[in-house]
């Protein structure tokens, strides 16, 4: 199934690609997918970039079962059990596109501490009131 792509600097890629990218773009936004496009641009690090496109934001994001902003809740936990905070700082801003709340993220912040652990939480909210307070607010 070939799709056409609403952003012209991704005709380049595969339609898989694509697909992905149009996803990843709505949810994370254009300025953030064009960011991370032209930092890793002719490095080694495109191909990561292009694998998870597809593999990540068109394979997953695109499977029926969960919308996006179930979809969101999910990462948000995830992130926060793996402390992976370059990607949670992305994927609270996400959220907020995909409709959660403030609210909502904090108490999944809440719930991933019971789980993974008070200094996972804590380091969490760090980034999350960081986001929070940089007043991003879903385009």
């Amino acid at each position: 199934m070939s799709e056409s792509s609403s952003n012209p600097r991704d005709d380049q890629f595969s339609d898989a690609v694509r697909a992905g990218l149009r996803v990843r773009r709505e949810v994370m936004s254009d300025p953030f997918v064009d960011a991370a496009l032209d930092r890793t641009a002719g490095t080694e690090s495109q191909v990561m970039q292009e694998f998870v496109t597809e593999h990540v934001w068109d394979a997953v994001w695109n499977r029926p079962g969960l919308d996006r902003r179930s979809r969101s809740l999910v990462n948000l936990g995830m992130l926060i059990a793996l402390r992976a905070h370059g990607e949670l700082r992305g994927h609270v801003r996400g959220a907020l596109r995909n409709g959660l709340t403030r609210d909502e993220i904090v108490e999944v912040v809440v719930q991933a501490s019971a789980y993974c652990g008070a200094p996972a939480g804590l380091s969490a909210m760090a980034v999350v009131q960081e986001v929070f307070e940089a007043n991003v607010a879903p385009e």
